[in-house]
C-alpha cells in the first residue's frame, strides 16, 4: 500500500496488520505468539528464573508508593507481595507500621489481579478517597468513592475519568463534600473518533446524580490537553499540558470563576498551591534548568510573579512550599538531592543524601514537616520525614528491607562521547572485580524522550543479571530533562536523531572500555524506549546480539492513527509538517527495515489492552524484520491479551513476562543460566 506525504510516496506492505479486530489479524497474532511460546519455552534455564522471579516478586517485603498526607492520616498504595494488585493503606502514626489498615483492595474485585487503581485523592479531612479504577490494564478508569473510616463505597460512580491519551485527576473541594474531576467526552456527544480527546473538568457533588454534574473548565483548550487539578482550601489549580511535549498552562479557582494564569508559551511547567495565600510556580522562563517563582493569589497573573529562587547548578525537578519553608528537589544528570529555602529565597543547605541516588514524591505532612520519597540502585524506595526539629531525616514506617544483597555491586558514572561531541553520562551497575576484557555479557538500557529523566532507583528483579554474570548499564540521553529544558529540546521534534546518536555512543563506549562486545551486548527498551531499540537495530544492527522491546514505536508515519499517538506530536512532530514529516521518515525504524541484513535476535513485546502505544506497531514491525533478515536468529513477536502498556500489570503476568524476556536475552547472549548462589562452572 501507498501513501502521498506532500509529494513523498511512501509503500508498504503491512497495512493490513493495523486492524486488530479483523479475524486475519487475530489469526496472524495466534499464530505469531503459537511460534513465539515454541521458541521460548524451549529456552534453557527458564525453571531457573522463573522460580527465582517468584521469589523476588512474592517473597520480598511490602513496598510503599504514592503517598499523599492528611491530618491525622498518611495514605499510601501498598504493593503487597502476596496479592496481585497494589492496595489502599491508611496510617494514624506515620512511624508506626501498626497503625496501618486497608481502605481500598482491588484484589476483591476480580480474583486474577485484573482490577487496578489508577490513582486515589483523599479528601481534605481525610475521611473519604476518591479512586479511579481501571480493568485489564486498559487504564480506562470510572470514579469511586470510599469511607476511610469503614472502607464502604458509596454510591457515586463516574465512568471514563481517566484514560491512556490525557490520563485523569481528582481534586476536592474544600468541604470534602465534592470533587473536582476529568472528564472525557461521552458517546454521542462527540464523533466517535474524539472520544479520547477534549478533556474537561467538571464538579460532583456527592449523593447527587452525575446528570447533576456541573461542567468547570476546558472547552476551547487544545483537543489534546492533558488537565491534571490539585486542591488547597478554597483553591483549586488546573495544570494544562498541551500533549507530552512539555508545554503547560495553569489555570486557577477562587469563588465562583476560572482565572487563567499562563500561557504554553510563558514556560511555566510545575505549579503548587501555598499556605501562604500564594501560587508556586517552577518556571523555565530565561532559566533552562529552571527557576522558582510566586504568584499572589490576589492577583493571579505572570505581571505580579516574582523570582524567589533563581536557576540553580542542578534542574529544579519538584517543588513543595510549606509553611515557612519551600523543600526544592534537584537534578543532577539524573540522580537527585534535596534542597531547603526559605520563602524569601535564602538558601538553608541540602539534605545529606547519596550522590547517586533520587529524592522524589515530596509532600508536605503538616506546617514546615515534609515526607519525601529517596531510592538508589542499590536501596529500595523508603519514605523519610524531614522535619526543621530534627538534624536529618528519619525514616517512616513506609519503606522495605532489600530482598537481595547489592553489597557485592558497585555503581560507577563514566561518560561517553556522542556524535556531535555532546557528553553523555552513563550509570553501570557490575559486579565487585568484573575484569574489563571485552568478554562480559551486558545490557544497555535507556529512554530519551518527553522530558522524562532515567533517575536511579532499586529493582529486585535487576540483581538477576548481576547474579548471571552480566554488566547492567543505564544511559542519561538527551530527550529527558536530566540537564534542563535544552537537554529535552536537543532530543525531540526535529532533534530526535541525537538521542539515537547518544545511544550508539553509549554502546561504542561500553565496548571501548572493554566491558563488552558487540556479540555480547543486548540492548532493551520500552515504549519510547521501544522506538530507541527500533532505531537502534536497524540504525546500528553491528553493534548488538540481542534487543528486548516492550510496546514500543517503529512505524513513526502512521503514530498518528492512534488516539494517544495525536498527544505524542509535541514531542515527535506531525507528517502534516514537512521539516517534521522528512525528520521522523529518516529515522522511523519500520521503514528502515533492509532486505538482507544480519539482524540481531529480536523480542517484541506488546499487550492487546494497551491504550498509549496501539500494538499494531509490534504487528508491523515483527512481520517486516522477519521477512528482511538474513541472520538467521529469531525474531519473535508476544503479545499479551490480559496487559496494556504495563500499567497495572499483575504480578503473575509480570513473573511471566520476566521469565520470556530474561531467558531469551541470557540464552542468546551464550549465558548459561546458573542458580544464584553457585559459582559458574
Amino acid at each position: 500500500m501507498a501513501t502521498d506525504y506532500d509529494g513523498v510516496r511512501v509503500v508498504e506492505s503491512y497495512r493490513w496488520l493495523e486492524a486488530s479486530e479483523d479475524p486475519e489479524v487475530r489469526k496472524w497474532v495466534a499464530g505469531q505468539n503459537k511460534h513465539a511460546r515454541a521458541v521460548l519455552d524451549a529456552l534453557p534455564g527458564r525453571d531457573v528464573l522463573r522460580k527465582r522471579f517468584t521469589e523476588l516478586l512474592t517473597r520480598r517485603e511490602a513496598s510503599y508508593k504514592g503517598v499523599r498526607p492528611r491530618p491525622g492520616h498518611l495514605f499510601a498504595l501498598k504493593i503487597d507481595p502476596s496479592l496481585q494488585q497494589p492496595v489502599l493503606v491508611e496510617l494514624t502514626r506515620p512511624d508506626d507500621r501498626s497503625s496501618e489498615r486497608v481502605v481500598v483492595d482491588p484484589n476483591l474485585r476480580e480474583p486474577k489481579g485484573r482490577v487496578t487503581i489508577d490513582f486515589y485523592e483523599p479528601s481534605p479531612d481525610g475521611k473519604l478517597v476518591a479512586v479511579s479504577l481501571s480493568k485489564n490494564g486498559s487504564e480506562d478508569g470510572t470514579l469511586h468513592v470510599f469511607e476511610v473510616a469503614t472502607g464502604r463505597e458509596l454510591p457515586d460512580r463516574i465512568a471514563r475519568i481517566q484514560y491512556p491519551t490525557a490520563g485523569g485527576s481528582v481534586a476536592w473541594a474544600a468541604g470534602s463534600d465534592a470533587v473536582y474531576y476529568t472528564r472525557y467526552p461521552r458517546k454521542g456527544e462527540k464523533p466517535d473518533a474524539d472520544l479520547a480527546f477534549f478533556q474537561e473538568v467538571w464538579r460532583h457533588e456527592l449523593g447527587t446524580p452525575e446528570s447533576a454534574d456541573r461542567y468547570e473548565m476546558g472547552r476551547g483548550l487544545p483537543r489534546i490537553a492533558e488537565i491534571e487539578l490539585s486542591s488547597e482550601g478554597d483553591v483549586v489549580l488546573a495544570d494544562v499540558a498541551n500533549g507530552d511535549g512539555g508545554e503547560h498552562a495553569f489555570y486557577v479557582k477562587r469563588d465562583a470563576g476560572w482565572t487563567q494564569v499562563s500561557r504554553f508559551e510563558d514556560r511555566l511547567v510545575q505549579g503548587s498551591i501555598g499556605l501562604d495565600g500564594g501560587l508556586w510556580f517552577v518556571s523555565l522562563a530565561g532559566a533552562a534548568r529552571g527557576k522558582v517563582v510566586r504568584i499572589g493569589l490576589d492577583s493571579p497573573s505572570l505581571v505580579s510573579a516574582r523570582t524567589v529562587v533563581e536557576q540553580q547548578p542542578g534542574v529544579i525537578e519538584a517543588i513543595e512550599p510549606a509553611a515557612s519553608r519551600l523543600y526544592v528537589s534537584e537534578m543532577l544528570g539524573g540522580p537527585s538531592r534535596l534542597r531547603i529555602f526559605d520563602l524569601a529565597g535564602k538558601d538553608l543547605g541540602a539534605v545529606d543524601t547519596d550522590p547517586v541516588s533520587t529524592v522524589t514524591d515530596l509532600q508536605r505532612l503538616d506546617g514546615d514537616s515534609l515526607v519525601f520519597g529517596w531510592t538508589s540502585y542499590r536501596e529500595p524506595l523508603a519514605y523519610l520525614r524531614l522535619d526543621p526539629k530534627l538534624a536529618k531525616p528519619v525514616r517512616t514506617a513506609l519503606f522495605r528491607k532489600p530482598t537481595v544483597d547489592f553489597s557485592d555491586v558497585e555503581v560507577v558514572r563514566e561518560e561517553c562521547i556522542s556524535r556531535d561531541r555532546t557528553k553523555v553520562p552513563i550509570s553501570i551497575l557490575r559486579r565487585k572485580g568484573t575484569r574489563l576484557d571485552g568478554k562480559n555479557p551486558a545490557l544497555l538500557t535507556g529512554y530519551g524522550g518527553f522530558n522524562i529523566a532515567v533517575k536511579p532507583h532499586y529493582e529486585d528483579t535487576s540483581h538477576v543479571f548481576l547474579e548471571q554474570g552480566v554488566v547492567l548499564a543505564i544511559a542519561n540521553l538527551r530527550g529527558g530533562n536530566e540537564f534542563g529544558n535544552e537537554w529535552h529540546e536537543a532530543g525531540k521534534l526535529t532533534h530526535k536523531q541525537n538521542v539515537f546518536d547518544d545511544f550508539a555512543a553509549c554502546a561504542k563506549h561500553l565496548i571501548e572500555a572493554g566491558y563488552t562486545s558487540p556479540d555480547r551486548l543486548a540492548i532493551e527498551g520500552g515504549s519510547n524506549g521501544g522506538l530507541l531499540m527500533g532505531a537502534a537495530l536497524t540504525q546500528h544492527p553491528e553493534l548488538f546480539r540481542v534487543v528486548v522491546s516492550h510496546v514500543g514505536i517503529y512505524d513513526m508515519l502512521r503514530i498518528e492513527q492512534s488516539p494517544n499517538g495525536v498527544f505524542n506530536v509535541t514531542e515527535y512532530g506531525t507528517v502534516k509538517d514537512p521539516a517534521q514529516f522528512r525528520a521522523m521518515q529518516a529515522y522511523s525504524p519500520y521503514h528502515h527495515v533492509k532486505d538482507g541484513v544480519r539482524y540481531p535476535s529480536v523480542l517484541l513485546m506488546t499487550g492487546d489492552n494497551d491504550g498509549r502505544v496501539d500494538p499494531m506497531q509490534s504487528r508491523k514491525m515483527a512481520a517486516r524484520l522477519q521477512e528482511a533478515t538474513r541472520s538467521r536468529r529469531p525474531v519473535l513477536l508476544r503479545t499479551s491479551s490480559t496487559s496494556g502498556h504495563g500499567i497495572g500489570t499483575s504480578v503473575k503476568e509480570r513473573i511471566e513476562e520476566l521469565t520470556d524476556s530474561r531467558a531469551f536475552l541470557f540464552h542468546e547472549l551464550g549465558v548459561a543460566v546458573k542458580t544464584p548462589g553457585k559459582p559458574s562452572l
